[in-house]
C-alpha cells in the first residue's frame, strides 16, 4: 500500500463542481485582484473566526509583514518570537527593520514557553509574535498578560492553525491581529498563494488594507507607501468554497490523530502529539518524536509511506541568521525536538485502512 504524506487531488475531486463554477463566476465577472469575490471571502473567514475584519493579502508572510508594519513595528525594533517555525516567522520581522528574539518552547506543546518571556523583553521590544504549531494554540492567556503588562503588541502566527481554537476562542483572534497562510497544503488551502489578517482593531484593519493596494483607499490617491499584497479574485473565490467544509475536514483530521494515538500507545519508543488541556488540535501535522528518525523514516519509505520533518533546522541555526551569533544550545528543547520531529501522513481524505497500514507498519519496525 502506498500513503502520500499529502493528497490534494482526492480533495479537489470532491468538490471539483463546486470548484469550477466558482472560477467560470470569477472570469465571467473579470474580476482578478482583490473585488467582490475576495470580499465575501473576507466577510466569511472573519465570521468563522469570530473577528469583526479579516484583511486579505497575497500569502502568510505578507500578512505578518503588514501586521507588523501596521502596527509601527520597525526599525531598531525587537520581536519575540521561537526558533522551530517556519523561516516565513521570522523573515517577516526582518523584513520589517526589525530584530528576531527568540525564546525556547514547551515540550509537551512546541509552542512558545511563556514562562521564557520576560526575561527576553528589552526597552527595544515592541511585539510578541506566538506561532501555534502544527494546528495547536500557543498558551496565550499569560502571553496576552505579560503583553499587556509591558505595552506589547502580539501578533498571532495562526499560519498553521485555521480553526484550532485557545480556551473556546478561534486561535487567531486573540492578539491585535491572527495572520494565516492559504498555502495549498494548509488545512484550508488556495490553488496558489493567498494569506489573511484577522482583527478586531479598526483602524487597523483600514490601514493594512491601504497598505496591500499600494497605499490607496481611493484608486491613484496614496495616503501612505504600501506595497502590491493584494489576494486574487479566483483565491478569493475557491477559497470561499473550501471555508464551508473547513470544519468538518479538521473534524476527519482530528479523528485520524486520534486512531495514530490509540494504535501507537503501546510503542514506547517515541511521543505522539498531546492536546493542552487548553486547546483543540487541529493537526495541521501530526508529528511525532522519535530519536531514530531517519532510520524510521527511511524504513516507512520503503513501505509506501511518505513522511515529512518539520523542521529539521531551528532558525537561530540556520545561515541566514547567523548574524544573531544565537550558536547550538542557545535553545536545547527547540533543538532536541528538530532532532527528532518525524511528520507523518495527515489529511483529511486519509483512509482507516491508510491509517492503520502507517501505525503496522511503524509496529513492526520497532518489533
Amino acid at each position: 500500500m502506498n500513503v502520500p504524506f499529502l493528497d490534494l487531488k482526492t480533495q479537489y475531486k470532491s468538490i471539483k463542481d463546486e470548484i469550477h463554477t466558482a472560477i467560470n463566476e470569477v472570469m465571467e465577472n473579470t474580476a482578478f485582484a482583490g473585488g467582490p469575490f475576495v470580499a465575501k471571502f473576507e466577510q466569511e473567514f472573519a465570521k468563522f473566526c469570530n473577528c469583526k475584519h479579516a484583511v486579505g493579502v497575497g500569502n502568510g508572510t505578507d500578512a505578518l509583514w503588514l501586521s507588523l508594519i501596521a502596527l509601527g513595528v520597525g526599525r531598531d525594533a525587537e520581536v519575540i518570537t521561537v526558533p522551530n517555525t517556519f523561516i516565513a516567522t521570522a523573515e517577516a520581522i526582518s523584513l520589517a527593520g526589525a530584530t528576531p528574539v527568540f525564546v525556547d518552547i514547551d515540550e509537551k506543546t512546541n509552542n512558545m514557553n511563556p514562562s521564557l518571556l520576560e526575561a527576553a523583553i528589552t526597552k527595544k521590544t515592541k511585539a510578541i509574535i506566538p506561532v501555534h504549531l502544527f494546528g495547536q494554540s500557543a498558551d496565550m492567556d499569560p502571553i496576552m498578560a505579560i503583553a499587556q503588562k509591558h505595552g506589547l503588541y502580539v501578533i498571532e502566527d495562526a499560519c498553521q492553525a485555521h480553526g484550532s481554537e485557545y480556551k473556546g476562542k478561534k486561535s487567531g483572534a486573540i492578539g491585535h491581529t491572527g495572520c494565516f497562510s492559504f498555502y495549498p497544503g494548509k488545512n484550508l488551502g488556495a490553488y496558489g498563494e493567498g494569506g489573511a489578517v484577522v482583527t478586531n482593531d479598526d483602524a487597523l484593519a483600514a490601514n493594512m488594507r491601504m497598505f496591500r493596494d499600494h497605499g490607496q483607499a481611493k484608486k491613484y490617491y496614496h495616503g501612505i507607501i504600501g506595497w502590491n499584497a493584494r489576494l486574487d479574485g479566483i483565491q478569493g473565490a475557491i477559497l470561499n468554497v473550501k471555508l464551508k467544509y473547513l470544519q468538518g475536514w479538521n473534524d476527519a483530521r482530528r479523528k485520524h490523530a486520534k486512531d495514530y494515538a490509540a494504535g501507537l500507545s503501546a510503542v514506547k519508543e517515541f511521543i505522539v502529539p498531546q492536546e493542552a488541556a487548553y486547546a483543540k488540535h487541529i493537526y495541521h501535522i501530526y508529528a511525532i518524536r522519535v530519536k531514530d528518525r531517519d532510520k524510521l523514516m527511511a524504513y516507512l519509505t520503503e513501505k509506501g509511506i511518505a513522511c515529512g520533518i518539520h523542521y529539521p533546522v531551528p532558525i537561530h541555526l540556520q545561515e541566514a541568521y547567523s548574524f544573531l551569533k544565537k550558536d547550538k544550545g542557545s535553545f536545547p528543547v527547540a533543538e532536541k525536538c528538530a532532532e527528532q520531529y518525524l511528520s507523518l501522513p495527515m489529511f483529511a481524505e486519509l483512509s482507516d485502512e491508510q491509517v492503520s497500514y502507517v501505525v503496522e507498519q511503524i509496529k513492526e519496525y520497532y518489533a
